[in-house]
């Protein structure tokens, strides 16, 4: 009788420490190895109090020459549509990327993948937004991403840099002048 009962003694606790101690599949194909990053946007504006832009993406760019097949990688940007950037001020920031995990490598650029649908609204009179022709949305960043680090990545856009009037043209241009800050965890 005491036999059986150190037995269910140790059954139980091979159970409990069995329980304790397993993981899910999530966690076993989770690669140690891998770098995560997340990515938000906010804006700094003193004069423009209403610019929307439409945010399609967010990607990397992990080769060199950018025309390279699979020189860019998208990292899946979760708050994709048409925001007011100009309410991205002070403690404010908009989460483009949250934890995408990928394995370590060299970034040479981080943009952003803006559509068609931008405007800026002037006296109450919203007016498209052209992106410039040779406008770059995007940013040098230079930096090894190592393994088992969190990369936190802030955009800021200088909204009153970015945004001018052509008097040629007779429009709004957006020639995104941007700033990256990238925290290391």
């Amino acid at each position: 009788m005491k036999h059986l009962k150190s037995l269910k003694i140790i059954v139980l606790s091979l159970i409990i420490l069995i329980s304790f101690s397993s993981c899910s599949k999530d966690d076993m194909a989770r690669d140690e190895q891998n770098a995560a990053i997340t990515v938000s946007l906010k804006s700094d504006t003193e004069q423009l109090n209403t610019v929307f832009l439409e945010i399609n993406d967010v990607q990397i760019k992990v080769k060199e020459d950018g025309n390279l097949p699979n020189a860019w990688i998208s990292l899946n940007a979760i708050n994709t549509g048409t925001h007011n950037i100009s309410n991205l001020t002070n403690a404010s920031e908009l989460l483009l990327v949250e934890h995408f995990e990928m394995n370590p490598t060299f970034i040479h650029e981080i943009r952003l993948v803006l559509g068609d649908n931008n405007s800026i609204k002037i006296n109450d009179t919203s007016t498209s937004l052209s992106i410039a022709e040779n406008a770059s949305v995007s940013n040098l960043v230079k930096m090894e991403f190592d393994g088992n680090h969190i990369y936190q990545v802030v955009i800021n856009l200088d909204i009153d840099g970015s945004v001018s009037f052509n008097e040629d043209e007779n429009t709004m241009i957006l020639n995104p002048k941007l700033y990256t800050e990238i925290r290391k965890f």
